[in-house]
């Protein structure tokens, strides 16, 4: 903008010159001709004085006297006094231009400054705002044209600035929006790129962002029902949900899928978007209620069936024989208790479950805990001819409330006899870390298929449900143990072989 601004001096100042140049010269070539008539009108004036004169003193001349003295008084306009006057009109008028170059100068300079600074200021604000700069705010002053000019400059970028900030908020609102959702989330281009995941896609599928944006969707190694998925949106170009069971690492996951095409203006297609909301705890849940149900009823029909069969054949007759009558009797009796117990522990875990439930928590030593549950299930243990291996290497005061880890110790200790064989020994341990109060119970019994260790705390789940079954027990023991232990904000830890046995450790949080 200096450039344009000393260019357009120059090119006044060339102009301006030029003019007076043109002016001057034009001057000089019209002074010859004011020059002789100057010496024309000063002949002529001198000559009708020379003749008043002589017809006033009466003076008698001949012509040709006459004549002599008139050309005496001619003028020579090449004489040195008229050519020093030439100059010096010459020096004045070079002067006067010379004075009016400087003058129209000076003007041709405040007027390029007082136009072309303010246009040079819009200018590199203007420049500012298209690199995004919309801070830039022009200072420009001068006529009115140029002080609307600057406003509207300004009020563009105040405006500019208002949209970036707003932009900025809701894009920055998506980005939060979209990383923080708890469905996985992809978008895809026309080419078949992805050009958007957020977190929950790149966990559920242990891929790095820079390994998916700009990569094609087919060559990640997604799971084929997903791949069809997409490619059928692609296809039909129309909205799709479906329920997909996949297998991400090693895990069964079942995520409820939506695909559709994403159409900008006028029609134009871009891609397709796909969200995956894991609905596999739903699933999971409904496969639990199911099972519930059926587990239940199953559990119920044995004893109730043998109740009812025992009681008819009481009613046909069976009564008359007293022995037959007390061993009928007894199994009826056996049977309902068994119902009673099933019921008892189906009631504790829909109160356990309940929201609202608490914990009376005291300070409470883990020792004073297996002394007392030690003694509980003694006689079970003597039963079968086996014996406890107490191992205490650091006794740890944690808060608990006490029955409730008595019934969740007694579980433990009672499954640990339950699946053990007769003659081998229950070890128990406690121990601590910097956190946690530990409670081990170690059984030498028929352990537990690693792929079963993940569903014993499922409701009515047996790894043997025969000897489950035979030993009085209703599956729902782990459960409540589990809930129990929650409650407590602790762990439970499962470690098995099969043949060998199990090792089970409860976690319980420290006292402060």
């Amino acid at each position: 903008m200096n450039a344009m601004k000393n260019r357009l001096f120059y090119s006044f100042i060339l102009v301006i010159g030029s003019s007076l140049a043109v002016l001057g010269l034009f001057i000089g070539q019209l002074f010859p001709f004011f020059a002789d008539e100057f010496v024309h009108e000063v002949t002529k004036d001198s000559e009708q004085q020379l003749e008043q004169v002589i017809e006033q003193e009466q003076i008698e001349l001949t012509e040709t006297q006459k004549e002599a003295i008139l050309d005496t008084y001619t003028i020579d306009r090449h004489a040195e006094g008229l050519q020093s006057t030439k100059q010096k009109i010459y020096l004045i008028i070079a002067a006067l231009l010379l004075g009016g170059l400087i003058i129209m100068s000076f003007m041709a300079y405040r007027v390029v400054s007082n136009f072309i600074t303010p246009i040079v200021n819009i200018t590199k604000t203007a420049r500012e705002l298209s690199k995004g700069n919309y801070r830039a705010r022009a200072f420009a002053n001068g006529p009115n044209t140029i002080v609307e000019l600057r406003n509207s400059v300004n009020i563009l970028a105040r405006n500019l600035q208002d949209i970036t900030k707003t932009r900025a908020i809701e894009e920055e609102r998506l980005k939060t929006l979209i990383e923080n959702m708890g469905s996985a989330l992809m978008m895809i281009d026309r080419e078949g790129n992805i050009s958007i995941v957020n977190r929950k896609f790149q966990t559920l599928f242990e891929l790095p962002k820079e390994k998916l944006i700009g990569k094609n969707f087919m060559m990640l190694g997604l799971p084929k029902e997903l791949e069809k998925f997409i490619d059928h949106v692609f296809l039909t170009e129309l909205p799709y949900r479906q329920q997909l069971e996949m297998e991400i690492a090693n895990e069964e996951y079942y995520e409820q899928v939506y695909g559709a095409p994403v159409v900008g203006e006028h029609g134009r297609w871009l891609g397709v978007v796909i969200v995956m909301h894991d609905v596999s705890e739903l699933v999971r849940l409904e496969q639990i209620r199911k099972d519930f149900v059926a587990n239940v009823s199953h559990e119920l029909r044995t004893p109730i069936t043998s109740i009812k069969g025992f009681s008819e054949t009481l009613l046909d007759g069976a009564c008359k024989d007293e022995q037959m009558l007390l061993s009928f009797l007894t199994i009826i009796y056996d049977e309902s208790n068994r119902i009673q117990v099933l019921v008892n522990d189906l009631l504790e875990l829909s109160k356990i479950e309940r929201h609202g439930f608490t914990l009376d928590v005291v300070p409470t030593k883990l020792q004073d805990i297996l002394v007392r549950v030690v003694d509980l299930t003694s006689a079970q243990l003597e039963n079968k001819n086996m014996q406890f291996d107490v191992e205490i290497e650091q006794d740890a005061v944690i808060l608990g409330d006490v029955n409730r880890l008595m019934q969740i110790f007694t579980n433990l200790i009672n499954n640990a006899i339950a699946y053990s064989k007769e003659e081998t020994t229950v070890t128990l341990r406690i121990s601590a870390n910097d956190q946690y109060g530990i409670f081990e119970v170690k059984d030498e019994g028929i352990g537990i298929e690693k792929a079963e260790i993940s569903r014993i705390f499922e409701r009515f789940y047996r790894v043997d449900r025969a000897r489950s079954r035979n030993s009085g027990g209703t599956g729902l023991g782990l459960s409540i143990v589990k809930h129990l232990i929650e409650a407590h904000n602790g762990k439970i830890m499962v470690e098995s072989e099969v043949g060998k046995g199990t090792s089970i450790k409860v976690l319980l949080p420290l006292k402060d």
